[in-house]
């Protein structure tokens, strides 16, 4: 499923009342949104992911080992660009990346996560994410997670050119969920890495 939260659990509700697995690709869920998600785990298969792309989810590895290595004195920024015609910002992908990152450094992203700056800001925090969103023309999705150091950066991209990324990944997680029970999983889980 990828649509929008509320049809996405119209649709749960229906797989979980017949006792079919769903792969959920959708973003932009509420906190009691996703609950619903993990309790309908406990009935049937779910992988939820907010990107079914095989390269976007191995930069997640990537981005937790980078931010192990990198956690002290390097500012964190997820800079991320999609299509005019997306809706959330940021997107599911970046807001899973900074969770990433987050969580890799002990920190929680909701207390940390700086969402566009303006005016004056002040001086940076080292221990803010910083998010930044771009909108435009036919961008498949494009993201970068920054670890600017001083007299150094490292840069973590992914750059979809075409959404049939996507769609491989879900088949890849549907042929996933026909080996496996009830659950909630992962992209992470689908491809070995968790």
């Amino acid at each position: 499923d990828f649509t929008r939260p509320e049809a996405t659990l119209q649709h749960l509700q229906f797989c979980r009342e017949r006792g079919v697995n769903i792969v959920i690709g959708t973003t932009g869920f509420t906190p009691e949104q996703k609950q619903a998600i993990s309790a309908a785990a406990q009935d049937i298969g779910v992988v939820f992911a907010p990107n079914m792309s095989v390269g976007v989810n191995l930069s997640l590895k990537l981005l937790d080992i980078a931010a192990r290595v990198l956690a002290e004195g390097y500012d964190i920024e997820i800079i991320e660009a999609h299509h005019r015609h997306k809706v959330d910002a940021p997107s599911g992908t970046a807001l899973r990346m900074g969770e990433v990152v987050a969580n890799a450094l002990g920190r929680n992203l909701a207390e940390c996560a700086v969402y566009g700056r303006e005016g004056v800001t002040g001086e940076r925090s080292l221990s803010t994410i910083g998010f930044a969103t771009v909108r435009g023309g036919d961008i498949v999705g494009d993201h970068t997670v920054l670890f600017a150091g001083i007299g150094e950066r490292v840069e973590i991209t992914h750059k979809a050119s075409s959404r049939a990324t996507f769609a491989l990944g879900a088949l890849r997680a549907a042929r996933f969920l026909a080996q496996h029970g009830k659950g909630l999983y992962d992209m992470q889980d689908v491809l070995g890495l968790s």
